[in-house]
């Protein structure tokens, strides 16, 4: 149940959803009982509430009649879905190349799924047979990974005993 309250300090109009034991006035805070408010509408449907309180406000500023030559609140609903330009063609009218910002989108998200040195670095240890540093360095290189980090990772990984190196052969602990 929808319910058009009016408020007795500051004249406006609401919505109140259900029977609540109050309800609080929007624009001037007064919080009053709900069953001692007066009630202009009450209905099961939401938008005749809301159209309800709109032609009421339209007739207090003297609008009524150009109020009624409007749709209803869910006619102009989905018309308002349908007006206006979208994204793509307001990139267009702007001069923006639409084909080109898509693809630096795709570009860009595969490259967040692209992994870090380190897990480049991880993965070579784990994929290739007790490598070398110079196998790691391979493997790295070609997923884009520079030599000077892979030595450097190399030497932090076993520093911290998560790889082990012996006779220059490297294997995850």
């Amino acid at each position: 149940m929808y319910s058009v309250v009016g408020c007795n300090g500051c004249s406006n109009l609401w919505i109140v959803d259900g029977r609540p034991e109050t309800t609080q006035c929007p624009r001037c805070g007064k919080r009053r009982t709900f069953k001692k408010l007066k009630k202009f509408v009450e209905t099961d449907d939401e938008d005749h509430a809301r159209e309800m309180r709109a032609s009421m406000l339209a007739n207090r500023q003297g609008h009524g009649e150009a109020f009624a030559e409007l749709d209803s609140f869910a006619e102009m609903d989905s018309q308002a879905d349908s007006a206006g330009m979208d994204d793509e063609e307001f990139l267009d009218r702007s001069g923006v190349d639409t084909e080109a910002v898509s693809a630096a989108a795709n570009r860009d998200s595969s490259q967040s799924a692209s992994k870090s040195k380190k897990q480049v670095v991880l993965d070579a240890l784990a994929t290739l047979d007790r490598p070398t540093e110079a196998e790691v360095v391979g493997y790295a290189d070609e997923r884009g990974v520079s030599s000077d980090y892979v030595e450097r990772a190399l030497d932090k990984l076993a520093r911290r005993g998560e790889v082990s190196e012996s006779r220059g052969r490297y294997r995850r602990v």
